[in-house]
């Protein structure tokens, strides 16, 4: 398969594009060196080989969540522009 001129102007239709002539000479070269590079990949044996889903085999890989570092309230409250004797305080944002 290769794309011609006609190709390239619905696709750009369908993609609201608007290419000049030098565009679409430049996608026309694009696009065939894309189907050219999966036709080669077409080319692969395949068969036998399963279809990776995931790049590992690794289940639920979390770690645990641990607490590393641990501040108190008043060095929470240490740094904050505005604050109480509890709270952070901003500017209203609901009337």
């Amino acid at each position: 398969m290769t794309i011609d001129e006609e190709t390239v102007d619905k696709i750009a239709h369908l993609a609201r594009l608007e290419l000049s002539d030098d565009e679409k000479q430049e996608m026309i070269g694009d696009m065939n060196k894309i189907l050219g590079f999966m036709d080669k990949l077409n080319e692969i044996d395949t068969a036998g080989i399963e279809p990776l889903i995931y790049m590992t085999n690794e289940v639920n890989g979390f770690r645990e969540d641990v607490v590393k570092q641990d501040i108190t309230h008043e060095e929470a409250l240490e740094n904050a522009p505005k604050h109480d004797k509890d709270f952070f305080l901003v500017a209203k944002v609901i009337g």
